[in-house]
């Protein structure tokens, strides 16, 4: 059970529990609605219905787990879990693993193992991706709990306050040691895995910095202002740098040093949904980065 607790301390007359849960806890309306058929918010430890007007030194909870299925087969497995409480995760996930069921990978999934895990500790929680990963891009990923942690952390997405960090080994030395790429990417046609760099794209941008220049390339450590698919890889190949062993977007020759595209969600930086704490977390680069790196010195 995951319960919002809110103590009525300043109130204006007439105030209703729906527009305070909605104005003052931010939560949606669509949570609410679901929370309230269900019997899930109570003041003063009674079922309360939104309308009820509220008083001061009124208690109102918000029970926001919810027994909820969905269609991903549970699966045992190792998962190096970084962090976890009632409401995220926070997983390091391991390269050439699918975080999601498609039709082509619907077993050996990261979110397979992650709900047989909820489940083997007996919580009812469903598997909400708040960050994503390409199969063979390793790092952190956070996957929310419960409707109003999934709720808060995209918000924080949109408002730009979630950072995501990113390492990279990249081919050839940039000419420049930090630099802010904002070039517009565009997917050509639906059925087009491969991105393009295109001015009736959307925009997106990515911030750079190198961490140490190699013989033969480059360790750069990037950061999302947008989030779009390949972004990272996109905007690298367009540079001239594109990331080593990543064959859409640069040469299948380089399978002989690495075997995925060398690329590492190695930071997260987001606001807990309950907490009103900062979280940052690090994850350390996987082997076979570590021993690219060393070949290309």
């Amino acid at each position: 059970m995951s319960i919002l607790k809110y103590v009525i301390d300043d109130i204006n007359d007439n105030k209703k529990l729906r527009d305070y849960l909605k104005s003052s806890a931010g939560l949606s309306t669509r949570l609410l609605r679901g929370a309230a058929m269900d019997g899930r918010i109570k003041v003063n430890s009674k079922t309360a219905k939104l309308n009820y007007v509220l008083k001061l030194k009124d208690i109102v909870e918000v029970d926001v787990s919810k027994k909820e299925s969905q269609n991903i087969v549970p699966e045992k497995m190792e998962l190096d879990i970084i962090y976890e409480d009632e409401d995220i995760i926070v997983v390091n996930k391991p390269p050439f693993m699918v975080v999601h069921p498609t039709k082509t990978h619907g077993e050996h999934t990261l979110a397979s193992g992650v709900l047989y895990h909820f489940k083997e500790n007996g919580e009812d929680c469903i598997v909400r991706l708040v960050s994503r990963l390409d199969m063979d891009t390793s790092g952190l990923i956070v996957i929310a709990k419960n409707q109003y942690s999934h709720m808060f952390l995209a918000k924080e997405m949109e408002k730009n306050t979630f950072e995501k960090q990113y390492t990279a080994v990249v081919w050839g030395n940039l000419s420049q040691d930090s630099d802010t790429i904002d070039l517009p990417i565009l997917r050509p046609s639906l059925e087009s895995i491969k991105r393009v760099v295109r001015e009736d794209g959307q925009r997106s941008i990515t911030h750079y910095q190198v961490m140490e220049h190699l013989a033969k390339g480059d360790i750069v450590r990037l950061k999302l202002e947008t989030g779009r698919t390949h972004q990272i890889r996109v905007h690298l190949s367009h540079l001239g740098h594109p990331i080593v062993g990543d064959i859409l977007y640069g040469s299948e020759d380089d399978r002989e040093l690495i075997a995925r595209q060398a690329l590492h969600a190695s930071g997260l930086k987001f606001m807990h949904p309950r907490k009103n704490e900062v979280m940052e977390f690090q994850s350390p680069l996987p082997e076979d980065m570590s021993k690219l790196i060393e070949r290309l010195k």
